[in-house]
């Protein structure tokens, strides 16, 4: 009997999961395992997290799929280490089957529990399911990686169309799930040591119209022109692999959205010190200000210039903030407040439901200039401009800002060409120490 678990992490569907399909494949019985990981947690400074929410449910979903199937999930609270040791202890395995997760933390995790079972003589096999192109199968013709998007973005798509990504069908190796009378508690969020919060999250279903005329509304944020597949995609409720083929066929710019998400992942992959670095070093010489008044002001949006407060005040009600205003917010901060990225980051990972490490990483470090993109350090927003040209009826901003145009609306807390001027000294000096 070769019994296996399939340890759920960044992938909450039955459905096309590659590692789950490679589980029931080689199995004889599967018994599903999801991990609430104290190590992860144990960070989050609110006890009311909506991404945790989110979690719950697909996990719920998940279990109740494997109840029909004569199955179930086990859900575990604590550090995934000592969570398999315990495991092992009690049970006779042949492997544990999971999918790859890029990120330092995870690899560090994933390593630790390869070396326990390793012990036990029990594989750990991880497959790719999160991307279409995973390490070094998109690099320049002498194996390095790319570190710039076009060129990469140009072979992903060479690559996709002479092998298009295929679908897992899992649902037809059902019977290798491990059939059990046991009936596991549901998870919650109080086995957690959090408090129930109430969300509203977008469906995880294509939308299709959506998809087709993204090119012509992505950068609207008054008009519901994006997929709002996010937080989907962050936690794998919907496969990657099938969204590339619908963007494939309804739109090129969509589907360039969807090959920046792999790019940053390969990146901090390549590169983990971005997590904490500036991509281009030379960068880590900007004298940044770091006005505690002014970042304060930033994050409850009251700087006093509208599409920006509008985009903050978004975030802060909902977890989710438009593309168009993600670039502002950001690009304000880092150049015309002159504040740390890494204090910026650090705040939209906290408050995004669709917070993932390598596209936040990425999008601010692209945003303080010193990321992967060429365009160079005096790209700098004018806030004014883009509501002009992206919100010129106010739709965006009066949904957010209820007190715009009237005196309860602070005045802005810079003056605009004077903070640019200061920014562009300030990376110049920056720029000039580092050689």
């Amino acid at each position: 009997m070769k019994n296996s678990v399939f340890w759920f992490r960044r992938d909450l569907r039955i459905e096309d999961n590659h590692g789950l399909f490679k589980a029931l494949s080689e199995s004889s019985a599967v018994q599903c395992l999801f991990i609430l990981d104290s190590e992860i947690l144990e960070k989050l400074e609110q006890k009311k997290d909506a991404r945790l929410v989110f979690i719950i449910e697909a996990l719920i979903k998940i279990k109740r799929s494997l109840l029909d199937l004569g199955s179930d999930l086990q859900v575990e609270y604590g550090k995934p280490a000592e969570v398999f040791a315990k495991i092992i202890s009690e049970n006779t395995l042949h492997a544990v089957y999971a999918n790859q997760d890029y990120e330092p933390y995870a690899r560090t995790r994933d390593q630790q529990v390869s070396d326990l079972l390793r012990q036990k003589g029990i594989e750990f096999k991880l497959y790719k399911d999160q991307v279409i192109f995973e390490q070094d199968e998109i690099t320049k013709e002498n194996g390095l990686p790319y570190t710039v998007f076009t060129p990469y973005s140009k072979k992903w798509i060479s690559e996709v169309t002479i092998s298009p990504p295929n679908e897992y069908q899992t649902i037809q190796l059902a019977s290798a799930f491990k059939q059990t009378g046991l009936i596991y508690s549901e998870p919650s969020l109080e086995k957690a040591g959090f408090l129930p919060l109430n969300s509203n999250f977008p469906n995880s279903g294509f939308d299709l119209n959506c998809i087709k005329q993204y090119h012509t509304n992505r950068d609207f944020p008054g008009i519901s022109g994006t997929s709002r597949l996010g937080v989907h995609l962050r936690f794998g409720t919907i496969s990657i692999r099938k969204l590339v083929l619908e963007a494939s066929q309804l739109n090129a710019v969509f589907l360039n959205e969807l090959i920046w998400r792999e790019f940053y992942m390969m990146i901090l992959w390549h590169f983990p010190q971005v997590q904490n670095q500036s991509f281009k070093s030379e960068y880590d010489g900007i004298a940044w200000v770091n006005d505690e008044n002014a970042f304060y002001a930033w994050c409850n949006g009251r700087t006093g210039f509208p599409m920006v407060d509008a985009g903050m005040r978004e975030l802060n009600e909902t977890g989710f903030m438009h593309n168009r205003s993600r670039m502002i917010t950001a690009g304000f901060l880092t150049k015309l407040l002159l504040t740390d990225w890494r204090w910026g980051e650090a705040y939209f990972a906290e408050k995004l439901l669709d917070y993932d490490l390598s596209a936040n990483n990425g999008g601010w470090q692209w945003a303080a200039g010193c990321g992967t993109d060429a365009a160079p350090y005096f790209r700098i927003f004018n806030p004014d401009l883009q509501q002009k040209r992206f919100d010129p009826e106010f739709t965006y901003i009066r949904k957010w800002i209820p007190e715009f145009g009237t005196q309860e609306y602070p005045m802005p807390i810079i003056d605009y060409k004077q903070a640019r001027e200061r920014a562009l000294k300030v990376y110049k000096a920056g720029l000039q120490r580092t050689f």
